[in-house]
Protein backbone atom coordinates (compact mmCIF):
# COMPACT_ATOMS: atom_id res chain seq x y z
CA UNK A 1 0.00 0.00 0.00
CA UNK A 2 1.20 3.53 -0.92
CA UNK A 3 0.51 6.09 1.56
CA UNK A 4 1.52 9.00 -1.00
CA UNK A 5 -1.58 7.94 -3.06
CA UNK A 6 -3.69 9.45 0.09
CA UNK A 7 -1.63 12.40 0.57
CA UNK A 8 0.56 11.17 3.32
CA UNK A 9 3.58 13.35 1.93
CA UNK A 10 5.43 13.50 5.61
CA UNK A 11 9.11 11.81 6.31
CA UNK A 12 7.39 9.52 9.43
CA UNK A 13 4.73 8.24 6.91
CA UNK A 14 7.61 7.78 4.24
CA UNK A 15 9.72 5.33 7.18
CA UNK A 16 6.75 4.05 7.71
CA UNK A 17 6.23 2.96 3.83
CA UNK A 18 9.73 1.78 3.49
CA UNK A 19 9.71 -0.22 6.94
CA UNK A 20 6.41 -1.97 5.55
CA UNK A 21 8.23 -2.73 2.01
CA UNK A 22 11.40 -4.15 3.41
CA UNK A 23 8.86 -6.54 6.21
CA UNK A 24 7.87 -8.31 2.58
CA UNK A 25 11.09 -9.25 1.69
CA UNK A 26 12.59 -10.37 5.06
CA UNK A 27 9.36 -12.77 5.42
CA UNK A 28 11.08 -14.37 1.99
CA UNK A 29 14.29 -14.60 2.71
CA UNK A 30 13.40 -16.25 6.23
CA UNK A 31 11.22 -18.71 4.38
CA UNK A 32 13.03 -19.63 1.55
CA UNK A 33 15.49 -22.82 1.57
CA UNK A 34 19.28 -22.98 2.22
CA UNK A 35 21.59 -23.40 -0.78
CA UNK A 36 22.40 -26.90 1.52
CA UNK A 37 19.01 -28.17 1.71
CA UNK A 38 18.22 -27.17 -2.07
CA UNK A 39 21.86 -29.37 -2.97
CA UNK A 40 20.67 -32.34 -0.52
CA UNK A 41 17.39 -32.16 -2.12
CA UNK A 42 18.69 -32.52 -5.72
CA UNK A 43 21.23 -35.32 -4.54
CA UNK A 44 18.99 -37.19 -2.91
CA UNK A 45 16.03 -36.98 -6.27
CA UNK A 46 19.32 -38.17 -8.75
CA UNK A 47 20.41 -40.96 -6.68
CA UNK A 48 18.66 -44.48 -7.68
CA UNK A 49 18.13 -47.29 -5.08
CA UNK A 50 16.23 -50.04 -4.33
CA UNK A 51 15.30 -51.31 -0.96
CA UNK A 52 15.00 -55.46 -0.36
CA UNK A 53 13.71 -57.04 2.43
CA UNK A 54 14.95 -60.57 3.17
CA UNK A 55 14.16 -63.25 6.48
CA UNK A 56 16.74 -61.79 8.11
CA UNK A 57 18.18 -58.02 6.65
CA UNK A 58 17.26 -55.19 4.74
CA UNK A 59 19.46 -54.50 1.67
CA UNK A 60 19.73 -51.23 0.34
CA UNK A 61 21.57 -51.07 -3.04
CA UNK A 62 22.16 -47.77 -4.65
CA UNK A 63 23.99 -46.64 -7.70
CA UNK A 64 27.23 -45.10 -7.21
CA UNK A 65 28.98 -44.73 -10.15
CA UNK A 66 32.70 -43.48 -10.53
CA UNK A 67 33.18 -43.29 -7.02
CA UNK A 68 35.72 -45.07 -5.08
CA UNK A 69 35.01 -46.77 -1.53
CA UNK A 70 36.55 -44.49 0.16
CA UNK A 71 34.28 -41.53 -1.67
CA UNK A 72 31.01 -42.85 -0.05
CA UNK A 73 29.92 -42.35 3.42
CA UNK A 74 27.25 -44.45 4.98
CA UNK A 75 26.23 -43.27 8.40
CA UNK A 76 23.48 -43.61 11.06
CA UNK A 77 22.14 -40.54 12.41
CA UNK A 78 19.08 -39.77 15.00
CA UNK A 79 19.48 -43.77 15.76
CA UNK A 80 17.00 -45.33 13.00
CA UNK A 81 18.18 -43.00 9.81
CA UNK A 82 20.30 -44.41 7.46
CA UNK A 83 22.23 -41.84 5.25
CA UNK A 84 24.33 -42.97 2.09
CA UNK A 85 26.51 -40.30 0.63
CA UNK A 86 28.98 -39.18 -1.70
CA UNK A 87 30.40 -36.90 -4.66
CA UNK A 88 32.01 -37.05 -7.43
CA UNK A 89 33.93 -34.34 -9.06
CA UNK A 90 34.65 -33.51 -12.16
CA UNK A 91 37.78 -34.70 -14.08
CA UNK A 92 40.52 -32.02 -14.70
CA UNK A 93 40.74 -30.90 -18.07
CA UNK A 94 43.76 -31.98 -20.00
CA UNK A 95 45.91 -29.54 -22.02
CA UNK A 96 44.08 -29.21 -25.67
CA UNK A 97 41.43 -31.78 -24.67
CA UNK A 98 37.59 -30.00 -24.42
CA UNK A 99 34.17 -31.44 -23.77
CA UNK A 100 31.94 -31.83 -26.86
CA UNK A 101 29.13 -33.28 -24.42
CA UNK A 102 29.21 -33.66 -21.58
CA UNK A 103 26.79 -36.00 -20.29
CA UNK A 104 27.96 -38.12 -16.64
CA UNK A 105 26.48 -36.29 -13.54
CA UNK A 106 28.74 -34.41 -11.52
CA UNK A 107 28.16 -33.25 -7.49
CA UNK A 108 26.71 -34.91 -4.89
CA UNK A 109 24.93 -38.08 -4.68
CA UNK A 110 22.64 -39.13 -1.30
CA UNK A 111 20.13 -40.79 -0.47
CA UNK A 112 18.23 -41.22 3.64
CA UNK A 113 15.93 -43.88 4.67
CA UNK A 114 14.69 -44.35 7.83
CA UNK A 115 15.08 -48.01 9.39
CA UNK A 116 12.21 -50.24 10.95
CA UNK A 117 12.22 -50.80 14.70
CA UNK A 118 13.68 -54.04 13.97
CA UNK A 119 16.70 -52.92 12.20
CA UNK A 120 19.76 -53.73 14.15
CA UNK A 121 22.06 -50.48 13.36
CA UNK A 122 25.00 -52.09 15.42
CA UNK A 123 25.21 -54.72 12.22
CA UNK A 124 25.88 -52.80 9.04
CA UNK A 125 27.71 -54.07 5.93
CA UNK A 126 28.52 -52.28 3.35
CA UNK A 127 30.30 -53.20 -0.19
CA UNK A 128 30.64 -51.17 -2.91
CA UNK A 129 31.08 -53.36 -6.47
CA UNK A 130 31.34 -52.17 -9.60
CA UNK A 131 30.08 -48.55 -9.12
CA UNK A 132 26.72 -50.29 -6.97
CA UNK A 133 26.94 -50.16 -3.11
CA UNK A 134 25.45 -52.62 -1.57
CA UNK A 135 24.43 -52.00 2.08
CA UNK A 136 22.65 -54.76 4.40
CA UNK A 137 21.22 -53.86 7.77
CA UNK A 138 20.49 -57.06 9.78
CA UNK A 139 17.09 -57.30 11.55
CA UNK A 140 16.64 -57.70 15.43
CA UNK A 141 15.70 -61.01 16.48
CA UNK A 142 11.94 -61.05 17.49
CA UNK A 143 10.89 -60.92 21.22
CA UNK A 144 9.67 -63.71 22.37
CA UNK A 145 6.37 -64.34 23.58
CA UNK A 146 5.58 -63.93 27.15
CA UNK A 147 4.80 -66.95 28.60
CA UNK A 148 1.62 -66.60 30.78
CA UNK A 149 2.88 -66.29 34.42
CA UNK A 150 0.50 -68.93 36.26
CA UNK A 151 -0.69 -67.62 40.15
CA UNK A 152 -1.54 -70.06 42.70
CA UNK A 153 -5.20 -69.50 44.38
CA UNK A 154 -5.32 -70.17 48.37
CA UNK A 155 -8.18 -70.94 49.95
CA UNK A 156 -9.22 -68.49 53.20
Amino acid sequence: MDLRIMGFDSPLFSTLQHMLDAGDDSDKALNAPTRSYVRDTKAMAATPADVKEYPNSYTFIVDMPGLKSGDIKVQVEDGNVLVISGERKREEEKEGAKYVRMERRVGKLMRKFVLPENANTDQISAVCQDGVLTVTVEKLPPPEPKKPKTIEVKIA
